[in-house]
């Protein structure tokens, strides 16, 4: 009986099966693909949106851009997924960062337009709201848009300040908040009561 070879999941691999799934005219169907596991990768994505592979940053924006275009959460964990492979990675925090944003319209019309650091764009909406988190101890502010399918950006700080210029008070939940509108949507950032102690 001849034995069949088992071959470990590699990024270069992982990369020439996205290339070939790829058409090139918008992100691959991930959702649609449904491979068998295949391990994990040693490959992280850190909380400032650096990939490392091996411990070594991905020095090549357009491998960055490949993997991130195949990127998938299911449940609470990240994988790369291709039509024959799944392989998990490391997500320190989220897997995109938002560095930048563009205002259109004023007040209810406002919209918000988010650029992440490989090049995704997503409005935050009511499909893709924005987020704050705060650290139970430090009260420091952890801001997040949704991108696509799960994922999420961390809002880098000198947007997240923006966002804080953009700001305005409303009733939400029947409290006063300080929150910004896109898309006819409100997103609270911190109570008015709250925002008034810091201040």
């Amino acid at each position: 009986m001849n034995a069949k070879k088992i071959t470990s999941p590699s990024a270069e691999g992982i990369a020439s099966a996205a290339r070939a799934a790829s058409d090139g005219r918008g992100l691959p169907p991930v959702h649609q693909w449904d491979p068998a596991f295949c391990g994990d990768l040693d490959m992280k994505i850190a909380r400032d949106g650096t990939w490392f592979y091996l411990g070594t940053p991905i020095g090549r924006f357009e491998l960055v851009k490949l993997f991130s275009s195949i990127l998938r959460k299911d449940g609470d964990k990240y994988f790369l997924v291709t039509p024959a492979e799944k392989v998990g990675i490391t997500v320190e925090d989220a897997p995109f960062v938002a560095v930048d944003f563009t205002v259109t319209g004023e007040g209810i019309d406002q919209k918000l337009l988010f650029e992440t650091h490989v090049g995704d764009f997503s409005y935050a909406n009511a499909e893709n709201p924005i987020r704050i988190i705060q650290n139970p101890v430090t009260g420091e502010p952890s801001p997040y848009i949704h991108i696509r399918n799960g994922l999420e950006a961390l809002i880098d700080r000198k947007s997240f300040y923006r966002l804080v210029d953009l700001g305005m008070h409303r009733s939400f939940k029947d409290q006063s908040w300080f929150g910004v509108i896109s898309s006819g949507e409100f997103f609270p950032i911190i109570t008015s009561k709250d925002l008034e102690q810091t201040d």
